[in-house]
Order: C-alpha cells, then structure tokens, then sequence
C-alpha cells in the first residue's frame, strides 16, 4: 500500500502534470478577433456591427428561444432580466440558498428582496417546495439555478410558478448545452440568463453574457435596457433619446466573435467532456465512500462542476463526521495533486453582505434555516475547470488513482478525521472576513 503524500509518500500526480489550458484558444479563435479589430466595430454603438447580432441570433437557435440579448456579463444579464420584467422595488425574489452571489445580489441591483429557498441534497439545485414555502403575497419571481450544470426540476417549478403567478428566470450560467426533457435550459423561463466568463462550458476570452426569451416585449425593454434605454438602429445615426430606465451593460464585439467561433465546436467539446467524465465518475462509483453527480433520466449534465459527497460510513464513522472527513479528504486529496477545493463556502443568506443592513429589506438572513445547504457545503467537495478541457482523461485516472489511494489508506484517513479540531466552512469563511475587513 501507498503511502499517502500529505504522510511524505509519493504524489499521485507528478508535479509537472498541470491543468490543461481553457478555453482552448485555436486559429479560428484568434482570426475571429482579428476580424473585429479589422472591423474598428466594439461595440453595439458601433453601426453596422455584426458580430454581436451574429452571436445573438446564432445562441437563440442554439436554445431554441425567439430572441437572445448579448451582454457584458452573466450578473448583468440575471439584472437585466429581472429589470425587463418589471421586478422592482419592494418585490421578492426567490433564489436558491446554494449558488454564487450574483443570484442573490441580481435582485437587489434593482432594489427587489432575495428570499432564500433550500436545495435539494442531492441534485444540489433549488426545492421546489421550499420554493413554495417561501411563497407570500410579494413574491414577484424565482430565480432558477441549473447549478453546476444539472438543470433543476423545472416540472415542479413551473408548476409552482404558475400556482402563485411568479415569473421563472433561469439562470443556466453553468448549464449551456443542458436539456430537460429534452428542450435546452434556458428556453423555459419567461426571460433565462447566461453567463460566458472566461472559466464556463461556452466562454469567451473575458466577460459576456446572455439573455434568451420568447417574448417580443421582454427581448425589446432587455435590449433598450442595455444600452441606456435607448432604440439602437442596427445601422444610421444614434438619437441618444433615453425611453427607459437602463444601464451600460453593452457587451464588446471581441468577446463576441470569439464566443461564435469557440460555438462552432461546442456541441463537440461537450461530447468529449461527457465521454471523459463518465469515465472519470464509472471509476469514482467504485469506491464506497464517495457519491458521485448523477443525472436524472429526464435530463442531461453537462458536468460544468463535478461535487462530490462523502459518506462516513464505509470509514467506520458516524454521520457527525461527515465534515471532518470531508475536510481530511481534500488535504490528501489536494497533496496527491487533485485540485479538490470548494464551491462557496456558507449558504448564500450567511454571507457578510445579507447580515448587513439592505435598502428596502426589512428581513433577517441566517444561514441556519438552510439545513440541507449547510449539509451538502459541510460533507462535500469539487472539482472545477479541470475537467473541461476535451483532452483531460489521463488527468482524471490520475485523480481517480488517487482516490483509489486514499481508499487504500482509509484508516489513516479515518483516524485523522477523528482526531481534527474541526470548524465547519462558513466558520472559517468568517474568520476570513473578519481579517479581510481589518484588514
């Protein structure tokens, strides 16, 4: 048996064996950019500039939606969606406890009150009936989190939006590519966001972002609201008339050209992605102390983060350990070479910002009315990025011999667990706000 590296053995993972570069850059990509620069059009002021309206209508057949909107960003978009749909101050916005904190911030943006709705433990997306349960008569919209690329029960969802007269917003900012029952997410809310930071499925070099609805009205206030408020003609002057409230969420024709040509390949790369990672997660199932992501049959992962839970039994631990152990396992993991890490580490309402005083908000946020949030965040850890690349499967048998290494070591594992003067992760997310705002 092995010895584990974190003891002084060997790394599983030669320290030469580095994270394969992403997004893959080609010539396509770079001629793409050079076409723009070429062009002397940046932007959506710029008349006559073609490949933001070329990315629009290219990602609006991809999701099968009327009308997609580009903008500078994923947060912007969640924003502007919310903006468009008349949700403003005073409404409620339901959003998932589990995401990153452009889900929750988006609605303050236009001065709404997020309210906070548990996650299923194992699909690690929104409850439906916590949703329902979160429910009061200011209840405007929801906000529907496909996380880590798994779209959520959108049935039950819809259905509960439907009962109660919410609008849906999905927020496929990690799910491009995915399908429920078989119709891509984003195509199902009344007006649904992307993201295309430079670390997601479909990325661009930078900052960008999507906004995708059927509605004739909504894809008409977006786009007004993107630029000021104003009507921007595709060609001939620009009156500078403002009819709306809007905002400078302009997206750059660069970051657009190369979006557009990394989409040409992307239905390729995906598939590559989910051959390598079920692969990667068929190896993983073997070990009887790890849960891998799954994917009900009514829909597809596209695997954008891979969460892993732990189980503390096959260790011979109570399920009180599953913090410890979790906490044990990304230090092996992480000197074995696997970059195990963690994907928010406190349920969005115990972040330092809704413990803040908030206009218009006159409710409490505790982290605590969240229990399966707490419990997924607690007893489980991911992997991100490392996957994506289409050529990262000896990467991953390294990370799965890894695993498999420390499952040889287990009672070391388990004795360390035991003995750790453990702080769950929203404690020590604290301590490090507290020395960042000293600081």
């Amino acid at each position: 048996m092995d010895k584990l590296a974190m003891l002084g053995g060997t790394r599983t993972v030669p320290r030469d064996r580095r994270i394969p570069k992403w997004p893959v850059v080609t010539p396509d990509d770079e001629e793409a950019v050079r076409r723009v620069l070429a062009s002397g059009r940046f932007t959506t002021a710029s008349s006559g500039e073609k490949e933001i309206a070329g990315l629009e209508r290219e990602w609006a057949r991809e999701t099968g939606t009327r009308h997609c909107v580009a903008v500078s960003n994923g947060t912007t978009a969640l924003s502007l969606a919310l903006a468009a749909a008349g949700i403003g101050p005073g409404d409620e916005v339901i959003v998932p406890a589990l995401s990153f904190i452009a889900s929750a911030i988006a609605p303050l943006h236009v001065f709404a009150v997020p309210v906070f709705a548990d996650i299923d433990p194992v699909t690690f997306n929104v409850d439906p009936a916590a949703v329902e349960a979160a429910v009061t008569p200011r209840t405007k919209a929801v906000i529907v989190v496909h996380l880590h690329g798994l779209p959520a029960d959108l049935t039950e969802l819809m259905a509960v939006a439907e009962r109660h007269g919410l609008t849906v917003i999905e927020d496929a900012a990690q799910a491009h590519g995915a399908r429920y029952h078989d119709r891509p997410a984003g195509s199902f809310g009344a007006i649904n966001t992307f993201s295309l930071n430079v670390s997601k499925n479909l990325a661009t070099c930078g900052e960008g972002g999507l906004v995708t609805t059927d509605d004739a009205d909504l894809y008409q206030r977006a786009t007004m609201m993107r630029q000021f408020g104003e009507v921007i003609p595709r060609r001939g002057s620009r009156s500078y008339v403002s009819h709306l409230l809007g905002w400078n969420h302009k997206p750059a024709a660069i970051q657009c050209a190369f979006t557009r040509s990394r989409l040409a390949r992307f239905g390729h790369e995906s598939e590559l992605r989910d051959q390598n990672v079920r692969h990667f997660l068929g190896r993983l199932a073997e070990l009887p102390w790890l849960h891998v992501p799954t994917a009900p049959d009514d829909r597809t992962h596209v695997w954008h983060i891979l969460r892993f839970r732990i189980d503390p039994e096959p260790f011979g631990l109570g399920p009180e350990f599953a913090g410890p152990l979790r906490s044990v396992v990304m230090r092996a993991l992480r000197a074995e070479g696997v970059p195990a890490t963690h994907y928010q580490l406190m349920p969005l309402p115990a972040q330092r910002l809704f413990q803040s005083p908030l206009p218009g908000v006159d409710r409490k946020y505790r982290g605590e009315d969240h229990p399966n949030t707490l419990r997924v965040i607690d007893g489980s850890f991911t992997i991100q990025k490392a996957h994506l690349h289409p050529d990262a499967r000896p990467l991953l048998d390294l990370y799965a011999d890894a695993a498999t290494k420390l499952w040889e070591n287990r009672d070391v594992i388990a004795a360390e667990a035991k003995s750790l003067d453990y702080m769950p992760p929203w404690r020590e997310a604290e301590q490090i706000a507290d020395a960042e705002w000293e600081g």
